[in-house]
């Protein structure tokens, strides 16, 4: 089978080069698919104290977001076709797992794009609280309806960008990647200035004493969302230029400026406040940059915020929205969602139904949000990191610009270590279940609907197969 990839399952986009995504954009939207910033970072502090955040910051990126940057370097460059980790997961365990894999991934893309506006909402509130701060412009925008609609308001923005194809949601995201940089070094710069305080060691070591009820779960919760999604830009691999080339050199820069830019911001607020209240979705860094430098820079961070926002929503409604048309052209989804533009290259049914959906999943609190990712994120990584594996052994001598490297024990670190992790994730979810039944019954629900739609579609699939595929290779 995998002998047969580039003829039998051919790249579904591939746009001329002039509208292809570049090395910096691509790098810019794997920043925001994986980070978008220390934005996000706020609930996690308050969850585990600022001792125990900065341990998960410092510790996972090493066993688990350079484990997977390198998986999906490896994986991206031996397969650079749209669909990206459905198609590496078809290709090492067949048609079943593929579907589960890529339903798992469109829920857990739901709730990451249902975060951006609400972390937008926020920011947002923060903002207008800095350049208007009369009490009732603030109260108005703290309605709970009034919050809602400007999350469906921000959404609509998204799915206009979208629409107009990856190259322009690229460009959108070089230049927020710019301004986001720019804010926390700015932060970290006039923190260095004032001089940090000097007994910051000795108040961390004394927080790690202490682990807050439920924090755990909701810790590993976060940290995993500010961490993962390095796998994701592979699904519009067909729409970037040189993509064997690209795709390394990206995730590198997008890894470097993602650990960056969360240990150094997070030490510098931590130093100036540990208050549970500040490190939260709610007030979070505008608070914290007040604190450090002054209302300016409050302001400064609640618009890096807003832009933060954008990107992380743009980038994840980039990638997951080619997953629906894959599915569609190998008869696992209707056909309407097979269909592009044919001036953009976009799937724009995708792009329409995942923003409604999204803006259903907007009205959840961010930590259900969390909870519910992190289960079906660790379930389908397991599911990547063992494809690897598979793939390796396979074909190990098929062409690849870039492989894992030292050999065997690279490889060994790259799977085995994420793997432990995810038995650390599972422990946490198994001991902590109790105080968050509801999204586990929204877990066990999706589940259930992934492996119902594998059987109710599965001899329609099977038997339309060569002619979506057909289809596919002549429509764009």
């Amino acid at each position: 089978m995998l002998a047969l990839d580039q003829r039998t399952y051919p790249t579904l986009i591939h746009p001329p080069r002039a509208r292809r995504v570049k090395l910096v954009a691509l790098a810019s939207l794997i920043f925001f698919t994986t980070s978008g910033g220390a934005f996000g970072l706020e609930p996690l502090v308050g969850a585990v104290g600022p001792g125990w955040a900065l341990v998960l910051i410092a510790f996972t990126p090493l066993v688990w977001s350079l484990p997977a940057a390198l998986m999906a370097a490896e994986l991206t460059a031996l397969m650079p076709e749209e669909g990206g980790y459905y198609v590496w997961i078809r290709e090492a365990f067949g048609p079943f797992c593929a579907v589960q894999q890529a339903w798992w991934m469109m829920t857990i893309s739901v709730v990451w794009m249902a975060m951006s506006p609400l972390l937008f909402v926020s920011y947002f509130t923060s903002f207008v609280s800095s350049i208007a701060p009369s009490a009732g412009a603030t109260n108005i925008v703290a309605l709970p309806m009034v919050r809602w609609l400007l999350a469906v308001i921000f959404i609509a923005f998204g799915v206009a960008l979208n629409l107009r194809g990856a190259r322009g949601v690229g460009r959108s995201a070089k230049i927020g990647a710019y301004i986001v940089l720019a804010s926390f070094t700015l932060l970290v710069y006039v923190w260095l200035k004032a001089g940090p305080a000097p007994s910051i060691v000795g108040f961390l070591s004394r927080s790690l004493v202490s682990v807050r009820e439920g924090g755990p779960l909701l810790g590993l919760s976060y940290v995993i969302y500010n961490t993962s999604g390095w796998e994701n830009a592979s699904t519009y691999a067909g729409e970037v230029d040189e993509p064997r080339r690209n795709y390394p050199r990206a995730l590198a820069v997008a890894l470097l400026a993602m650990i960056l830019c969360y240990l150094l911001p997070v030490i510098a607020g931590v130093s100036v406040t540990s208050d549970p209240t500040v490190w939260n979705s709610d007030a979070g860094w505008p608070v914290i940059a007040r604190q450090v430098g002054g209302p300016w820079l409050g302001t400064l961070l609640a618009a890096a915020g807003v832009v933060s926002a954008a990107g992380l929503f743009n980038a994840s409604l980039l990638y997951v929205s080619r997953l629906p048309l894959v599915l569609a052209r190998d008869g696992w989804l209707p056909k309407v969602f097979a269909s592009l533009s044919p001036s953009t290259s976009a799937p724009n049914m995708a792009i329409i139904v995942f923003a409604v959906i999204t803006a259903l999943f907007s009205a959840l609190s961010f930590g259900s949000l969390a909870v519910i990712q992190s289960v079906f994120y660790v379930a389908s990584m397991t599911f990547e990191f063992l494809a690897l594996l598979v793939l390796r052994f396979r074909r190990p001598h098929a062409p690849r610009s870039f492989r894992v490297p030292d050999g065997w024990l690279g490889l060994a670190y790259v799977c085995l270590t994420p793997l432990g992790f995810a038995g650390v994730v599972l422990f946490a979810v198994l001991r902590g279940w109790g105080s968050f039944g509801g999204q586990f019954l929204v877990v066990g629900s999706i589940f259930a609907s992934g492996i119902a739609l594998y059987f109710v579609r599965r001899d329609f699939a099977l038997r339309n197969k060569p002619a979506c595929l057909e289809s596919a290779s002549t429509e764009v």
